[in-house]
């Protein structure tokens, strides 16, 4: 079985893949037509997110047996017509579960506690105690709207802080010793702090909006490790200005390109979510730790083995 590889990952894939008898190709240069050109003759596909894989792309492989995509979310490949192939579709959203939770609750702690903020001050000679008073997690309210790998990792880590948390999923019957599952009004009702835990569809596109924020009872921190489009960003630069949210900690952005690699436009949105002392910011790296580039790499060749190879 031949396998193509369109972006760099860890090498042990293609070690341990090798081994098992596979045939491995890279290429993180080509264009998306130059690509074409070659699909016909792999049966394989692992990719993180620099091409998209397309209907137009699938055509083009007609040997193609799998896709794998080295992350969780599969909005860069057209799903229902790889399943109408018959091509096995592989992710690995367990591979960068704790590290998404450790970002979550690293950025709300300094958003909260102004460390970024009290650190920048004191190492440019200013002294402030007073205005720099942190808020602080314990008996709070944290709301969660998705509760698979993402969702569930964070509510373990926040097990030793003294909150309450509950969740809202479209899946019932998930509340675990973490985690109370909540209908979505009643977690817009008590939460004090909401964190995204997402894929990007139809439904989910935009739906933190401004009918969203001001259905929230109380004003409330805000997290977005899932994707940008989840949120209407002009409503959230609103929210904050007006102080329904009280801070914001974004690791992901509407104004993103879909390879997630950089942003793709400048606007005074933007301009004030990179100002903004009450935004924490990051390139998209939540999930992005030098274990989580191992553990994704290795579920995948799980997958691809327990998939396809006889021994």
């Amino acid at each position: 079985m031949k396998i193509l590889q369109l972006d760099k990952n860890h090498p042990l894939i293609t070690e341990q893949l090798s081994a098992k008898g596979f045939l491995l190709d890279e290429d993180t240069t080509s264009t998306y037509a130059e690509v074409l050109e070659k699909t016909a003759g792999y049966d394989g596909i692992i990719i993180r997110s620099r091409i998209p894989i397309d209907q137009n792309f699938i055509e083009h492989a007609k040997n193609l047996k799998f896709i794998a995509r080295v992350g969780a979310g599969m909005e860069n490949i057209d799903v229902d017509f790889a399943e109408k192939r018959g091509i096995k579709l592989i992710s690995s959203p367990q591979g960068n579960r704790d590290s998404v939770a450790e970002h979550v609750v690293g950025m709300l702690l300094i958003l909260m506690h102004r460390l970024f903020i009290a650190s920048t001050e004191v190492k440019n000679g200013i002294w402030k105690r007073e205005e720099n008073r942190g808020d602080e997690l314990l008996g709070k309210t944290f709301g969660i709207i998705g509760y698979g790998n993402m969702g569930k990792a964070v509510a373990k880590r926040l097990s030793g802080f003294g909150v309450s948390v509950i969740f809202h999923d479209i899946i019932p019957n998930l509340s675990d010793k973490y985690g109370t599952q909540v209908s979505l009004e009643t977690l817009k009702k008590e939460a004090d702090i909401l964190s995204l835990h997402l894929p990007i569809t139809s439904e989910t596109h935009h739906l933190i909006d401004a009918a969203f924020i001001s259905g929230m009872d109380k004003d409330f921190y805000f997290i977005n490790t899932a994707r940008g489009n989840n949120v209407k960003t002009s409503d959230l630069v609103e929210a904050i200005c007006s102080g329904k949210i009280k801070g914001a900690c974004l690791d992901v952005l509407e104004y993103e390109k879909p390879s997630f690699e950089n942003l793709e436009t400048e606007n005074k949105d933007l301009e004030f979510l990179l100002q903004s002392e009450n935004v924490i910011v990051t390139p998209h790296i939540a999930g992005w730790t030098q274990q989580s580039k191992k553990k994704l790499a290795q579920i995948i060749v799980d997958k691809i083995l327990a998939s396809f190879h006889r021994s």
